[in-house]
């Protein structure tokens, strides 16, 4: 336990109570955060910290962005849930608003250029994994429709879709998968990056969908080549394929674009959102373009708490903040310096991403290590296995934060090494 937390009552009577109430389904570093803003947390002994993981990349405007927590105190006076059986105030907005930032044309580094003019329809849920399911869902009722009853899901190793059994059958990694099974059926995957792979799955039949990450977030910060996302395309439309993106994590900017696989030049037909759609407050989404929107009717599909009047409140409020704002551009910018000033650290050997989501490959297995040793830094760092550093930091984050974590872990990795 980190030294300056040993002896706080405050810390203590919150572990005592999590370790006596809470299932222990995450391992928990020594500390509670108890306010933000912008890119720094405050824990409950007052000490201030650097956030390079946003809540996971989901406080996309940083903490406590005073524009979002105003539409949603608004909205705490007013009414929080009605149901989805009536409209809800600013879902509809949010929607629409959605639909164009998908609707957006970009370069390869995340430039917007144009639009494609396709309208999008998104239904609303509480979370990535429940986004997922309904993009599921939708590709199965495509296949049931067009394709002959194929419900074949095809994802990519190293994958993750999420902790429902669905999509824990889409995720391709085996870790994921110990204790529960069986899965349901009709699932597989094939290696990130390769055509001719992904071509044979399809050539064996009984697919409806491929489903894909532009950036492999918990698989270790893989990104898709671009080149393999337009023939990925391709293919796709040439079988009248689904091509499913899951945009949980790459989503609303944070690789450059409003949503990666735009940086292909590419439109995919469902993507599926989340994290950083709502500055942490829990919302999920599944959007479909065109013809795709229209295949789940009422009663296919429902969430009760999904798209409520505060969660439509805060959602409405970030992605107007993120578009007024032009933070493609400062990711773009940002994600480079990032990139640039990690290949510079001692014992990384590769840095892998796009914008700001990175991860620093270490030829050491320190990535462990320095996550505890980075919070007795002031440093709020996330690692995947031993040798790996993932950084999801808010948006909002400066060079000049970016350079002061940079110091930091390199006086750490000194220490370390």
């Amino acid at each position: 336990m980190a030294k300056h937390l040993k002896d706080l009552p405050a810390f203590e009577e919150a572990k005592q109570l999590d370790d006596a109430y809470v299932m222990h389904t995450y391992g928990r570093l020594p500390v509670e955060f108890v306010s933000g803003s912008g890119a720094e947390l405050v824990d409950s002994n007052g000490k201030v910290y650097l956030d390079f993981l946003a809540g996971i990349g989901c406080a996309s405007l940083g903490h406590a962005d005073p524009v979002v927590a105003e539409a949603v105190k608004a909205q705490l006076d007013r009414v929080w849930q009605v149901g989805n059986y009536y409209y809800v105030e600013n879902r509809g907005e949010l929607a629409r608003a959605i639909s164009d930032l998908l609707s957006t044309t970009t370069d390869e580094v995340g430039h917007v250029t144009g639009s494609t003019g396709s309208v999008w329809k998104t239904f609303f849920a509480n979370s990535g994994a429940e986004a997922n399911e309904g993009a599921l869902k939708v590709a199965r009722r495509w296949g049931e429709r067009e394709l002959g009853g194929a419900a074949g899901i095809i994802s990519a190793r190293q994958s993750f879709h999420g902790r429902t059994l669905a999509t824990l059958a889409a995720t391709g990694q085996d870790v994921f998968h110990k204790s529960f099974g069986p899965f349901p059926d009709g699932f597989s995957s094939v290696p990130l990056n390769d055509i001719d792979a992904l071509t044979a799955a399809v050539d064996a039949g009984g697919a409806c969908a491929v489903m894909l990450e532009c950036v492999q977030g918990e698989g270790g910060v893989w990104p898709a080549d671009l080149d393999y996302l337009r023939a990925v395309r391709a293919l796709c439309d040439e079988r009248k394929l689904l091509l499913v993106i899951d945009e949980v994590q790459t989503g609303f900017f944070r690789t450059g674009a409003p949503f990666s696989f735009q940086l292909a030049g590419i439109e995919a037909d469902v993507v599926s959102m989340a994290k950083g759609i709502a500055s942490g407050f829990p919302t999920g989404g599944v959007a479909a373009r065109g013809v795709y929107g229209d295949l789940l009717v009422p009663g296919d599909h429902g969430s009760t708490f999904g798209g409520n009047a505060l969660a439509a409140a805060a959602g409405r409020a970030t992605v107007e903040q993120l578009v007024a704002r032009d933070m493609g551009e400062h990711v773009i910018a940002a994600g480079n310096h990032l990139a640039e000033r990690l290949a510079s650290l001692p014992h990384v050997v590769e840095v892998r991403g796009r914008g700001l989501m990175r991860g620093a490959q270490f030829d050491l297995p320190i990535a462990t290590p320095l996550v505890d040793a980075g919070l007795e830094a002031g440093l709020v760092l996330n690692h995947i296995g031993d040798s790996i550093l993932r950084f999801l930091p808010p948006l909002v984050v400066t060079e000049e934060q970016i350079d002061t974590m940079i110091d930091r872990l390199d006086q750490l990795i000194f220490k370390l090494t």
